[in-house]
């Protein structure tokens, strides 16, 4: 499907094709047997660093392409998709509001960087963001169209069907990885908390016809939620742009790593990060990438992935978010060393 597939307009923000390296001290460590295999996405750029920059390349080109003077977007206070996209609004000139979900006691992490890019924030108490979240963004938007300025509502994690785009792109960049490294019958697991990578995952192996099987593992939700979050992303792709070609596809989520909620970290997670860390120098954040990658392992060694020779992890960024983690972190690297 590849050959007539026409892509909507992009800017390229991202710094891509990323690395598909070997894991070859963790594979020894924990999937003995199988190579395992790791995406860079945490390498698509320095601020922009991370899987929502991909997203964002298709998101901000429609945003110029309609007059767009502000981004509006929402996430947690830690949220990757957010500091994303107030760095992208201050390299594009646009202004950018933030509605983040709790009240920070002190700028870290990536809620430090959202200010020095000059994003507007307004943190919100996570039960009124919970219930009205839609009100809020509106009434945000709202206030600037009074100001005479046009902005443009960006949902959380930038995962719609136009921010889809951004993966169905990176399949094109997986496919070539994986002629070039010769893999074999490949899973490709990442982490998925708004659904858009894993649908964007999904639509880009069909249109692109890569046979590879795509795991999600939940850092938040169950794999019901996913089911419907992804379907309904698909949805909204193929009729905002009706000329693609039509395409079966199935949702696989595994949502048993989630631990006691998102954004909360278990004593095995930071434990995991030191030791991958120590071991091949990459870095997960313990929010998205490192659930998914215990996720990974524990599944290998419950014979789940017995079928696969070849797994690829998708290290989706996230780096910026270690650091409101440090002190656990600390405690973890220290009883690893």
């Amino acid at each position: 499907m590849s050959k007539t597939l026409l892509y909507p307009p992009r800017i390229p923000l991202a710094q891509t094709p990323t690395p598909l390296q070997p894991l070859i001290r963790a594979a020894e460590r924990w999937t003995p047997g199988k190579r395992l295999w790791i995406k860079r996405d945490d390498m698509t750029g320095s601020l922009l660093t991370g899987n929502k920059v991909r997203k964002l390349e298709f998101i901000a080109a429609h945003a110029l392409d309609t007059d767009v003077d502000v981004l509006i977007t929402c996430g947690g206070l830690q949220s990757n998709h957010c500091r994303a996209t107030a760095v992208v609004a201050a390299q594009l000139g646009l202004r950018c509001h933030l509605v983040l979900r709790g009240t920070p006691p002190s700028d870290e992490g990536n809620t430090l960087l959202d200010r020095l890019v000059g994003a507007a924030i307004t943190p919100v108490a996570p039960e009124d963001y919970r219930k009205n979240l839609r009100a809020l963004l509106e009434a945000t938007a709202e206030e600037y169209r009074c100001a005479g300025l046009k902005p443009l509502v960006i949902p959380t994690g930038g995962s719609d069907g136009l921010g889809a785009w951004g993966y169905i792109a990176g399949v094109e960049e997986l496919a070539a990885d994986f002629a070039q490294q010769g893999l074999v019958n490949p899973l490709l697991v990442t982490a998925t908390g708004s659904g858009g990578t894993q649908a964007g995952l999904i639509a880009g192996s069909a249109l692109h016809d890569l046979d590879v099987r795509i795991v999600g593992m939940a850092v938040c939700d169950d794999a019901d939620y996913f089911s419907r979050k992804v379907s309904k992303d698909i949805a909204e792709l193929q009729q905002r742009f009706p000329d693609l070609p039509e395409f079966a596809f199935s949702v696989e989520t595994i949502d048993r790593y989630v631990g006691e909620g998102y954004g909360i970290a278990s004593e095995e997670v930071y434990r995991l990060i030191a030791e991958l860390g120590a071991l091949e120098g990459v870095v997960l954040d313990p929010v998205y990438a490192a659930k998914a990658f215990l996720g990974l392992i524990t599944e290998v060694a419950s014979g789940s992935f017995d079928d696969h020779s070849d797994i690829v992890f998708l290290h989706t960024g996230g780096v910026f978010g270690v650091f409101p983690h440090a002190e656990k972190l600390s405690s973890a690297h220290n009883g690893w060393s």
